[in-house]
């Protein structure tokens, strides 16, 4: 039998309708053995950094028909997160290894779906990368981009949220091919992010933007090849009269959608006939295969500082639900990740 010791959790407690908010969800101490079932393959993980994203927004309510299931009321929240592996079931991970994976918002979890979990290899790099650049949301643009967009150098760009988890590196990895690239973003620090940091060509702030159908005019007169979508409702729309003809767009979210009870039509769709516009959603655990294929990509351009990556960290557990809901109105500059513990 393991020692026994606390487990602070993040719960939530009901199914949530209307605009997130911290009260939705609560601290919760208990605690936990440390040791997993004799017999099963789990894990026994001491979560270290977890990953605030969007899409978590839609599994805080009841919904039905998604490609993943809603959170379970009065249970930890779970969402992508890097850990230590302190005890294990499963001969492919060893005491002491670091993953990254589904896991839960607390401080130690067992969790059962260890194939689900990629080891760390590369820890010459910062551990709560795999929460952003080096997992999912590097995945994310990766696929999105490069396996669904087709990009070709020359071509003009647009991407939308794009000081954010995902954007800040679509708009790196389309500069590195040679495509001229603008994004939006909700405020002036994070427009200044976007050119001074991130190279883009142009940036603006959507929010200082009265007429966005004439604001991406003024950025591509001659209209867009490729749009990488993270918004929906308004900006889809005026992004689909501004596309070229044989233009595309890779549908990676849509968070000004997900507070919404009830979401906004988009009224130009039409120009996906008269512009032969390919408009294509994606799941990036479809593209998981390529992982290792990406990483032999990206983590030399990390190292070499051809490509940056911009975190925003809250310091523990407690602060997690305000990191979460913080997404949702853009306090967040760059990826929001919350550390539970350095070690």
């Amino acid at each position: 039998m393991g020692e026994e010791v606390s487990n602070k959790q993040i719960i939530l407690k009901h199914h949530v309708t209307g605009n997130v908010k911290e009260c939705d969800m609560e601290l919760k101490k208990t605690t936990i053995k440390l040791n997993v079932p004799e017999g099963s393959n789990a894990l026994l993980l001491k979560n270290l950094y977890l990953s605030c994203d969007p899409y978590m927004r839609p599994r805080m309510s009841k919904t039905e028909g998604s490609f993943i299931a809603p959170f379970t009321p009065d249970a930890p929240i779970m969402g992508i997160g890097v850990a230590k592996v302190l005890e294990s079931g499963d001969s492919n991970f060893q005491k002491g290894d670091f993953v990254w994976g589904m896991t839960g918002w607390e401080e130690y979890s067992v969790v059962t779906t260890s194939q689900a979990f990629f080891k760390i290899h590369d820890k010459d790099v910062p551990l709560s990368y795999y929460t952003g650049i080096l997992g999912m949301p590097g995945m994310t643009a990766y696929a999105g981009f490069y396996e669904v967009c087709s990009p070709k150098k020359g071509e003009t760009v647009f991407v939308s949220a794009a000081c954010g988890a995902v954007g800040q590196l679509v708009g790196q990895f389309a500069k590195m091919l040679g495509c001229y690239v603008v994004g939006s973003a909700g405020s002036k620090e994070k427009v200044d992010l976007m050119k001074s940091k991130f190279g883009f060509d142009e940036a603006f702030n959507y929010k200082e933007e009265q007429d966005l159908d004439a604001t991406l005019k003024r950025y591509f007169p001659d209209g867009i090849d490729i749009y990488f979508e993270n918004v929906g409702g308004k900006m889809l729309d005026a992004v689909l009269v501004n596309m070229k003809v044989h233009s595309r767009i890779s549908v990676c979210g849509m968070i000004s959608q997900y507070n919404l009870e009830q979401t906004e039509g988009v009224h130009n769709l039409f120009c996906l006939i008269t512009k032969r516009i390919r408009m294509e959603g994606f799941v990036v655990t479809d593209y998981y295969h390529l992982y290792p294929k990406y990483l032999e990509m990206i983590i030399p351009q990390i190292k070499a500082g051809e490509i940056v990556y911009v975190e925003d960290v809250a310091e523990g557990l407690e602060s997690a639900p305000s990191a979460l809901v913080g997404l949702f109105s853009g306090r967040n500059v760059g990826k929001q990740v919350v550390m539970v513990s350095s070690e």
